[in-house]
């Protein structure tokens, strides 16, 4: 459409330069640690590299110094914003070292953030971390991620003999963060109505602090949820923190691309290299009844059931808010009896809703085996903000059953399973 000016988001990230004083960062000595912590997965060193000499090579005083570098030198930044302040003043978190990595969900965002946290407390910049995420169910993922992690002798190894702090100790809020410690929480668990220890940790402030931010694209859009809300109010207030960074998938605010991204691995990429695999998507049809809905669904995931059979393929339903998928999992509950000729205790065993109501409560400890041949669940039921986080790996199919449930942006509409897949409408 004439007027209209679009731009590949690769195009517009802010390029960290990497012509720094060796003897103030000397990142050829964590070559090995990264090789081990990383392997094969170029992208996942590239990104921690990017993000270590953003904020510790000394070249930068904050976001805005790099945001006007990049503008004097990229002319698709200066067709986007007339102005270099146009630029500025459209970055989330100003006058600090912030930034965000783009990275395809499934593509291991969560050894990006590990490698960050342990090499800037190895060499002393921060003394410890704040790492923040939306929900209770990607903190529990992180968590257990991290200690898998830190425990882990053969990285250890890796860790140059003369570094600060080689052995992190990963706890929650629940206790005071120290020198060392890599804290994860949810974000609602840092509010003072929650009895969490943040408000002691940083009553001197957090300017010793790293604070990573997983799902960062929840703190820059608006939301419902009061907590959420306060994300970012929370990154910018009373505590002073300096270096600050984001990991998400979906680096939009509407349509507009992020303008503090400092690296992108993009989904195409992930796809086009086997880091994640394609799944099956179910587009909402307005010509079919609810019954028919089903019908069809059904059909796509026994199709799945046959062609892999040596997997238990899942599918997973997302509507627009808690109350309309508990009807809709009832609803198809009686498709299943009827279809399959089974009786309720049964049906319900196979399809469960996971939301963030305390009556579902238990289906939350379902999703951490539902992969496995023994476990019964085949639907998943959910709102769309809740696929983030789940370690699904057999997700074959994802039907949205409302538009609205997707509405997250006006540039691509659609969900993500846990391994990274995004659509199109």
């Amino acid at each position: 459409m004439e007027g209209i000016l679009k731009i590949e988001e690769s195009n517009i990230v802010l390029k960290v330069k990497t012509n720094y004083d060796p003897s103030k960062l000397n990142l050829n000595e964590w070559d090995k640690y990264l090789d081990c912590l990383c392997g094969s997965r170029e992208y996942q060193k590239e990104a921690i590299k990017v993000a270590i000499i953003y904020m510790a090579s000394g070249e930068y005083e904050s976001i805005n110094q790099l945001a006007q570098e990049n503008y004097a030198t990229n002319t698709v930044l200066q067709q986007k914003y007339s102005k270099e302040i146009n630029l500025i003043h459209a970055i989330q978190l100003p006058n600090k070292l912030s930034g965000v990595i783009d990275l395809a969900t499934g593509s291991g965002k969560s050894f990006v953030l590990y490698g960050i946290a342990q090499i800037l407390l190895a060499i002393g910049l921060v003394k410890r971390v704040l790492l923040l995420c939306p929900s209770v169910t990607i903190e529990r993922e992180l968590r257990n991620k991290f200690i898998l992690l830190a425990s882990r002798v053969d990285l250890k190894e890796y860790i140059p003999l003369w570094c600060v702090i080689k052995n992190p100790r990963i706890i929650d809020a629940n206790v005071t963060i120290k020198s060392g410690d890599i804290c994860i929480e949810n974000i609602h668990a840092v509010y003072e109505n929650t009895g969490s220890s943040i408000n002691d940790s940083f009553k001197n402030g957090g300017s010793d602090t790293l604070v990573l931010n997983d799902e960062i694209h929840h703190a820059y859009n608006v939301s419902s949820d009061k907590d959420i809300k306060k994300w970012k109010q929370f990154l910018l207030g009373k505590n002073n923190f300096k270096y600050i960074i984001g990991t998400t998938g979906t680096a939009y605010i509407e349509n507009e691309y992020f303008t503090d991204v400092l690296y992108r691995y993009s989904l195409r990429k992930a796809i086009d290299d086997g880091v994640v695999k394609m799944v099956e998507y179910v587009a909402k049809d307005e010509g079919l009844d609810q019954n028919a809905k089903f019908q069809k669904i059904y059909d796509n995931h026994e199709e799945f059931c046959r062609m892999y059979s040596a997997m238990k393929p899942i599918t997973l339903i997302v509507g627009k808010d808690i109350k309309s998928v508990s009807n809709l999992c009832e609803d198809f509950i009686e498709f299943l009896m009827r279809k399959e000729n089974i009786n309720k205790e049964v049906a319900e065993g196979k399809a469960i809703v996971v939301t963030s109501a305390s009556k579902h409560k238990k289906n939350l400890a379902l999703l951490s085996r539902v992969d496995e041949k023994e476990s019964k669940v085949q639907w998943i039921f959910s709102v769309s903000m809740l696929t983030e986080g789940w370690d699904v790996k057999n997700v074959f199919q994802i039907v949205p059953w409302e538009d609205r449930a997707f509405n997250c942006t006006s540039s691509w509409k659609g969900i993500k399973n846990t391994r990274g897949i995004e659509w199109s409408a």
